[in-house]
């Protein structure tokens, strides 16, 4: 089997010192559309170096290179890349992210499920620097095709909504050129760029990358809820539920309390199909 599931998750933790600096942070939030208009206020808190801070969601690309699709070349993986497909993403920061850092970063396979039809490989990063622990990510990544092993099937991600009208519903217009600008903070999968390799994946176009929706998710809550307040937040967890493309409208539905947003987006121009859900954003 392409994956042995013991192996993998007995492997060492993979270690790498990373480091970032204000452009990579102003980079990352360009790519999720911050910048619109240009001069808002509101906005220049995610481009302008003198204002920046940084969304959590911004520890999915520090220092990563090749991020999630790093798990193609762990102990007991290997796999096509095109049979891989993001499922679900968890960020946890201890203390709000510097504009400017470096810290040790650690990969490991926390655990190999069996859902039949797929492997769920679940991808845990952490990363410290000199005062402490920065964030805790964990990535749940499909592996279509190579499932039915006997393993454990794990636990499911999806949570039910409130049976209420949403608080607040936004709605976020993703650019033409936005997954090949996102691309550049460190996530170089062809399925965003390349039409061939979209086709050999079962699209009919490049999709854009679901960390990318997740990051504009969380900033629209950030700026929705929060007055853009992103050191408010603590932890952010989605499912991704389908798929966005770039030219498409996002909408955002969101349900607030209990020190959190609870939250839906869909694709408008395809009859609300659904792109993200079960998705919780933990704030103070």
């Amino acid at each position: 089997m392409p994956i042995d599931a013991v192996k993998a998750v007995a492997a060492e933790p993979r270690t790498a010192e990373i480091q970032w600096d204000h452009k990579d942070v102003q980079l990352y939030h360009l790519g999720l559309g911050a910048g619109i208009p240009a001069t808002d206020p509101a906005e220049l808190r995610y481009t302008l170096e003198s204002r920046l801070h940084v969304l959590p969601t911004f520890a999915t690309v520090a220092g990563t290179g090749k991020g999630v699709t790093s798990v193609v070349s762990l102990p007991g993986i290997d796999i096509e890349l095109a049979s891989l497909l993001h499922g679900a993403q968890s960020v946890r920061v201890h203390r709000p992210i510097p504009v400017k850092g470096r810290a040790v970063q650690s990969a490991t396979v926390a655990a190999v499920y069996d859902k039949g039809t797929a492997a769920v490989i679940v991808l845990r990063t952490e990363a410290a620097d000199d005062d402490g622990p920065l964030w805790t990510n964990e990535a749940q990544l499909f592996v279509r095709g190579e499932g039915g092993f006997g393993g454990e099937r794990g636990p499911s991600a999806k949570f039910a909504l409130p049976a209420v009208v949403p608080h607040h519903t936004v709605e976020r217009h993703v650019r033409e050129d936005q997954a090949l600008l996102y691309r550049l903070s460190g996530d170089w999968n062809p399925l965003h760029a390349d039409p061939g390799f979209a086709a050999r994946a079962g699209f009919d176009r490049p999709i854009l990358h679901g960390l990318c929706t997740y990051g504009m998710t969380v900033k629209a809550v950030a700026d929705t809820v929060l007055g853009g307040d992103v050191s408010r937040i603590r932890a952010c967890g989605t499912r991704f539920a389908g798929v966005a493309f770039p030219g498409e409208t996002l909408r955002i539905r969101i349900w607030t309390g209990d020190g959190g947003a609870r939250v839906t987006v869909s694709a408008v121009e395809r009859d609300g199909a659904p792109v993200l859900d079960s998705t919780l954003v933990e704030y103070s």
